[in-house]
């Protein structure tokens, strides 16, 4: 699966977006939700600018977004390692990604930290 993320998100008064400005696997479902929190971020940051003169959003756009779509890469990447089973893994591999799986399935902590990152409920740093 293919993941790709452009740093920074913005060259003087070009602004990217969405796929353009990354690329998450499938298996996460983060890609819509990402493009979407930046085209609502870029707009808010564009309507202070606008209105007041201020750049300091603009400026703050890039970060702002990065830290949600390094979350939402990380975890589709780990989605995608725990619930596809990679044709290169050896029987041990295996054998740990089935482990790891039935400790979500059994864990409230581990479900719950599963649950916040699919629906975007967990904090970024």
């Amino acid at each position: 699966m293919r993941s790709f993320v452009a740093e920074p998100m913005r060259h003087d008064r070009l602004f990217l977006a969405g796929d353009a400005a990354h690329i998450v696997p499938p298996t996460g479902a983060k890609g819509l939700n990402l493009a979407v929190s930046d085209v609502t971020v870029l707009a808010d940051a564009l309507g202070v600018w606008y209105e007041t003169g201020s750049a300091d959003l603009l400026d703050a756009y890039s970060a702002t977004c990065l830290k949600r779509a390094w979350r939402s890469e990380h975890f589709s990447y780990w989605m995608t390692t725990l619930l596809h089973k990679d044709p290169a893994q050896n029987a041990f591999g295996h054998r740990l990604q089935l482990s790891y799986l039935d400790y979500v399935v059994a864990s409230k902590a581990a479900s719950t930290t599963l649950a916040e990152n699919y629906v975007g409920a967990a904090p970024t740093l």
